[in-house]
Formats: structure tokens, sequence, C-alpha cells
């Protein structure tokens, strides 16, 4: 496939690719070489600005900011990543049974999204992790439960449009049974935007779970994940100590940013606009 002649090419989503395979690679490298155990405390260094030695500085116990943070970012990419998938399975299970099933489900199903919606996410998943001890268990649920809705509405809104298609409607005259159509007819055409909603949600996780960390409702507090290190290193800044917590905030700005971008693109790729501008 090539692009009708005169097409503008944006390049930012190659920067963002390539600014994603260096976080990836420095995520998955540098903290098993560096071996260095996050618990460790060493006041005789505490407080560092950055240097040669530290480059992000030390925080106010002596450890290390770029390790924290490259640890923090693992913690949170795992955290987002698991809180997506959670989030989507649950978002396409209710778009599935609502479209499919339409008349009273589907008007229950939908206001019961209504009703979530309706709710802030944020408090919404603090009342969720406080059914829970405070881990990784209670951030992905306390996201993947506030996260479905934007996942479901679009799946519903795809199967009512694949139930008046005619591969459909002779799947259905054939005799076959509900689940057979979904799986067979339905899952197939969904899977390009499944794959973008999970995409898109990533970011959202790793920002609640940033959120709820911040506020001491995430992970434990000895565990170097990007929210932890903002909430210790607020305390800093009243004493100069700024890269404790700017640091690990660009650790969450720069890849939710580079992962929208990346998502943007996927989305244009995959919009009926999009595939009329390509020839064959």
């Amino acid at each position: 496939m090539r692009e009708v002649a005169g097409t503008r090419r944006p390049y930012g989503h190659r920067v963002a690719l390539a600014v994603l395979a260096i976080l990836a690679v420095a995520v998955l490298v540098v903290p098993p070489i560096a071996q260095v155990d996050q618990r460790l405390v060493d006041l005789s260094a505490a407080g560092l600005p950055p240097s040669f030695a530290h480059p992000f500085g030390t925080d106010e116990l002596g450890r290390d900011v770029l390790l924290r943070s490259l640890y923090g970012l693992r913690v949170s990419a795992l955290i987002g990543l698991a809180a997506a998938v959670t989030g989507v399975i649950l978002g396409t299970a209710v778009g599935l049974l609502a479209g499919s099933l339409g008349g009273l489900a589907d008007r229950l199903l939908m206001r019961v999204a209504d009703g979530v919606q309706a709710l802030p996410h944020l408090l919404a998943g603090i009342f969720v992790v406080a059914l829970f001890a405070p881990g990784v268990v209670a951030v992905v649920v306390s996201v993947g439960v506030t996260h479905w809705l934007t996942t479901a509405r679009i799946v519903r809104s795809e199967v009512l449009s694949l139930r008046s298609r005619t591969f459909v409607e002779a799947a259905i005259g054939g005799g076959a049974g509900r689940a057979r159509i979904v799986f067979r007819h339905y899952l197939p055409h969904l899977l390009p935007q499944i794959m973008l909603a999970s995409v898109l949600l990533i970011p959202h996780a790793i920002w609640h779970e940033t959120a709820l960390s911040f506020l001491g409702l995430g992970l434990p507090p000895h565990l170097a994940s990007l929210g932890n290190m903002i909430s210790d290193g607020q305390r800093s800044l009243l004493t100069g100590h700024w890269w404790s917590s700017v640091f690990p905030g660009l650790f969450i700005f720069v890849p939710t940013l580079a992962i929208s971008v990346v998502a943007r693109r996927l989305r244009d790729r995959l919009s009926p606009r999009r595939r009329s501008e390509l020839t064959l």
C-alpha cells in the first residue's frame, strides 16, 4: 500500500516510538546491572544535587534518583499495562453483551455505565482500594473497574453496526449460535479497536496509579514507584532539593505523552477517513 501523493507524513510518532524504545531498554537493562537495593539508606549522600556520579541527584535518604526512577517506571508501566488489560477485557465483555443481546440487557448495562461514568474516577478508585490492602492488586482492580466505559461503548457501537451486515445475518439465518457469532464474526472485526483502546488506556492507568500512590493509597511506601517518589520529594522542595520530585515527574510525563502520540497515530491509521486516503 502507498499513500496518495501530497499527503502529509507526520514524524512525531517516530520520535515517540524512539523515546519509548530508549526508556524500555533503560528500564530492562539498567536496574539489573546496577543491582542496588532501593531500600538501602545512605545518609552521608543524602540530598546531593545532580552530578556526574548521580545524574539526577539523590533523595533525602541518599538513594540515587535516576535508578529509583527507572525502578519506579518499570513498576508503574507493568501496573499500567495490567490495569489497561483488565479495563479493556471488562469493557469488551460489557460491550459485546450489550450489543449482541440488545433490548433490556443493553439498556441496563448502559445505565450501569452511565452511573459509573458519573463518579469521579479518582474517588471511585479510592473506594475500591479501601476494600483491599494497599498493593499492586488493589491498584490494578481500582483502575480496571473505573476505566472500562469507553471501551464498552466503542465495542457496543461496533457490534450494533456489525449486526446489520450481510455475513452476520447469513450466519444467524444458518442457525449459528450467539457464541459462535461473537467469536467468529464480532471479535475479529473488533481487534483493531480493542488494541487501540488498550494503548490509549495505559497512560490513564499510569497516572491513576501515580495519583493513588501519591495519596498514600497505592503501593507500599518501601516500593520505588513514581507516585511514592513524588510524594516523598515534595517535602524536599521546601529545602531546594527540586530534583527529588521533578525527575520522577518527567519519567511519568514523557512516556505517557509518547504513548498518547503513538495511540493518536494508530487511531488515524484505523479511522475510515484515513483508510480512504490509501490506495493499493
